[in-house]
């Protein structure tokens, strides 16, 4: 019987700082592991969603010298919550950015959910920087996905947790709960800005496990951190991510050469099985994972099963 893989020790950093990466932000970042190993990033869900200290366990400390890092916005980067100068193609600069300020050539890039995307797009701009890529829970941001979350679908499967989720937006309004969003959590009154960040993060904490966990949607409706992970979400989701229809996939050959692993939950709600499947297709040097049994988070036990299970093995490469 097979052993499941789980988080590494908690680990602190053994430096950290603020990256001023102009147009008024400073990006949070810390490094973990030990110095001159193995080089990697991680990046963070969401967008908006900020690191969290388990996600510096999934590296063998020894192994790894890892950065992690607040995308704009987010976490503790400054300003909080700002939607100004923040895009995709604003974070793929930002880690090219982080890459010179390690002053390594190649590095391995992980990324789950939203952090997929952006690892995608950043492999994709800068292949010859990527040694390896280790993605999770697939997300290309085109309008079927963001359509079967945030209009039709999921909420099938959810009622309880849509019903809570639609409750701010007037019903005249929830033929666009997208557009219907952002007028709030862009607007003035503070109160429904709020009122509606929580309920927009609390249905994504309802419904990226197998199995809800309360103690995980009470986490998400912290005030400041739905506050960022609302309104940059949002953002860049009403903008389909800055990316052509389909880019992720049409320009997956760039991933050529690049050896790699795909993660994905058979029953993931946000991001369906069928866009990392088509991934797999088009990035033969990828591996594909179908994880029976699993949601979409990260900390499912087959899920993280995986991922360190593929961490350790590209340490070695």
């Amino acid at each position: 019987m097979t052993t499941l893989r789980s988080f590494y020790p908690e680990i602190e950093p053994y430096d950290s700082g603020l990256l001023d990466v102009g147009d008024g932000h400073r990006v949070y970042w810390e490094k973990v592991g030990t110095p001159g190993a193995k080089p990697a990033v991680f990046l963070h869900g969401g967008p908006g969603g900020g690191c969290r200290a388990r996600y510096r366990q999934v590296f063998d400390p020894e192994r790894y010298d890892v950065v992690l890092f607040d995308q704009r916005g987010c976490g503790r980067s400054v300003p909080h919550a700002s939607l100004e100068a923040n895009t995709t193609w604003h974070l793929v600069a930002d880690i090219e950015r982080l890459r010179e300020m390690c002053g390594v050539d190649q590095w391995l890039v992980f990324g789950g959910s939203w952090g997929s995307t952006l690892a995608l797009a950043y492999a994709e701009a800068y292949p010859g920087r990527v040694s390896e890529l280790a993605v999770r829970g697939i997300y290309t941001v085109t309008k079927p996905e963001l359509d079967w979350y945030y209009q039709f679908g999921v909420s099938e499967m959810f009622p309880d947790r849509w019903e809570t989720f639609v409750a701010p937006i007037p019903e005249a309004e929830r033929g666009d709960l997208m557009a219907a969003y952002r007028k709030r959590l862009t607007g003035d009154d503070e109160a429904v800005k709020l009122a509606c960040a929580r309920a927009w993060s609390q249905w994504e904490g309802a419904t990226i496990n197998l199995l809800p966990d309360e103690a995980q949607i009470d986490d998400y409706g912290d005030d400041r951190y739905a506050l960022a992970f609302a309104r940059i979400e949002n953002h860049y989701f009403t903008h389909l991510g800055w990316l052509e229809d389909g880019q992720l996939l049409r320009d997956a050959v760039k991933l050529k050469g690049i050896p790699g692993v795909i993660i994905h939950g058979r029953y993931d709600m946000p991001c369906p099985l069928k866009y990392a499947w088509q991934l797999s297709k088009v990035w033969t040097d990828a591996s594909l994972h179908i994880v029976e049994g699993a949601g979409h988070a990260m900390h499912e036990p087959g899920i993280l099963h995986q991922l360190i299970s593929a961490t350790d093995r590209f340490a070695s490469t």
